[in-house]
């Protein structure tokens, strides 16, 4: 699936395909899931792909991103 939002994205369930939160350019834009298998998460035009993701140690957790400068911070719900 590919989720598209202005603002934030919410997702009650394990977050697989693409999802680009704040896609006009709220810095202030939030990714929620409970289970992060993304292939993609995007907050303001700042990304991390999968081959990031998986190295995450909360990869396959319950987690918000959130956009700190330039930089996608993951952290555990």
């Amino acid at each position: 699936a590919e989720l598209l939002a202005d603002g934030n994205i919410h997702v009650y369930g394990p977050m697989r395909g693409r999802a680009l939160a704040g896609i006009k350019g709220d810095t202030k834009a939030r990714i929620f899931c409970q289970q992060l298998t993304a292939e993609l998460v995007s907050i303001a035009g700042q990304y991390k792909v999968s081959e990031d993701l998986r190295r995450d140690p909360l990869w396959g957790a319950g987690v918000q991103v959130s956009l700190s400068g330039d930089v996608l911070n993951i952290i555990r719900l």
